[in-house]
């Protein structure tokens, strides 16, 4: 049995790569965690890929309410400018 460790998955080139790259060097089982801010990115595909290029298991969490109440919001009251 491997050991596993969590992933923050983005579905660009480095972190496809770091999935295999930690699976040859250091023979662990990848879980591949993208995080779902609300952002318009197809998180299937996402999955998809992780588990094509080696994920044991690729999640996506939702956390589009904490952005909000936790990034978003403070920023604006701190008067943020974009």
């Amino acid at each position: 049995m491997s050991d596993k460790v969590v992933l923050a998955y983005s579905g660009g080139l480095d972190t496809s790569v770091a999935i295999r790259w930690l699976k040859e060097n250091y023979n662990l089982d990848v879980i591949a965690l993208a995080i779902d801010v609300g952002n318009e990115r197809d998180f299937s595909t996402i999955q998809q890929k992780a588990l094509g290029v080696g994920a044991v298991k690729a999640l996506v969490k939702d956390a589009k309410e904490l952005f909000v109440n936790y990034f978003i919001f403070p920023a604006l009251q701190a008067d943020a400018v974009y």
